[in-house]
């Protein structure tokens, strides 16, 4: 079996954007892209240099999520062209994968 050329996407949000559900419905129902994964991170922050992580005393709802999907590399560039509208510029990394 040969590798099979994608392009892979992680959009960086947090927990209090709200985008998640709205987000991951349109990847799934509308786009119909392949392999998408939400991920909940422990800690993070971003360009504002806000700490976001949860320990015992502050058990917040603010937390870092990714969402990473994949498809082929025409697929991938119509999708973001639509995302663009969604989601805040500097939030989105893509990059060439194989897939095996």
């Amino acid at each position: 079996m040969s590798d099979k050329s994608i392009t892979m996407v992680r959009i960086y949000l947090t927990e209090g954007d709200h985008q998640l559900k709205e987000l991951l419905a349109h990847l799934h129902d509308v786009e119909k892209v392949s392999g998408v994964t939400a991920f909940r991170g422990i800690a993070g922050f971003g360009r504002s240099g806000k700490m976001h992580s949860s320990d015992l005393l502050d058990l917040s709802l603010n937390m870092p999520l990714v969402i990473e999907f994949f498809d082929e590399q025409q697929k991938v560039e119509s999708v973001l062209q639509r995302l663009d509208s969604m989601i805040e510029p500097g939030h989105i990394v893509s990059w060439p994968a194989n897939l095996r």
